[in-house]
């Protein structure tokens, strides 16, 4: 693929490191002349230029580009540079970064956000992932918050356990996608069955994360699926 990264700071070029070393093609844009730093990310292309302008843009060719990722320390412009990114230059997937939790909500396909990456909201949801048994925890968000993934760590009295996996009938068609047992994640097998600290990843819709939450652990008392941008 050939990406471009709006955004040549530390975020950036430790993206465009990992993305080249995975054999795909990479562009840094950035309008500070002291973030043009060719020997920090061998193999990449730079361009000195504001990705919030078309005209930037269109130097980068980003009609070529298979992403479009925006890194930058401010929102403002992630936001602008996306947008334009998608609407302009028609980029399949766009990928941004979200620097502060309550801007969170801006990010969708209303301003041409595929995914937006939160690592506030990330750290929060590996820290709750690690110490919370029964309840829900939301890790990631697709396509503007309308796919999510989430994690349930099945406490020992769930009353899914021992039953088989096709017997069971998942909320607003919540699709099991692994299970992490002992340290070990496999795909649900149909006639397998759950155990106790199992821990369960779920592609699910938003709309119904609190009733799969009640199905799974009904016992535990919540008023709303773990979700720190509610906080």
């Amino acid at each position: 693929m050939r990406v471009a990264i709006a955004g040549a700071g530390n975020v950036g070029r430790s993206i465009a490191r990992e993305l080249l070393a995975n054999g795909h093609k990479v562009l840094l844009i950035d309008r500070d002349p002291r973030a043009i730093k060719p020997d920090s990310v061998p193999g990449a292309e730079w361009l000195l230029a504001d990705a919030c302008e078309v005209d930037s843009l269109e130097e980068a060719r980003l009609d070529r580009c298979d992403v479009a990722i925006a890194a930058t320390g401010d929102d403002k412009a992630n936001l602008v540079s996306s947008l334009l990114c998608k609407t302009e230059f028609a980029v399949p997937r766009t990928v941004a970064r979200v620097n502060h939790p309550s801007n969170e909500w801006m990010f969708d396909d209303v301003w041409g956000v595929d995914v937006s990456v939160s690592t506030p909201r990330l750290m929060s949801a590996l820290v709750e992932e690690a110490v919370t048994v029964g309840d829900l925890v939301r890790l990631f968000s697709f396509k503007g918050g309308k796919t999510n993934l989430v994690e349930m760590t099945l406490p020992s009295e769930s009353p899914i356990i021992g039953h088989r996996i096709d017997e069971l009938d998942f909320p607003g068609d919540a699709v099991l996608v692994a299970i992490i047992r002992d340290g070990n994640a496999a795909p649900p097998a149909s006639d397998g069955s759950l155990e106790g600290d199992d821990e369960l990843l779920f592609v699910a819709n938003p709309a119904h994360e609190l009733e799969l939450a009640h199905y799974l652990a009904p016992g535990v008392a919540r008023e709303r699926v773990t979700d720190d941008e509610d906080e």
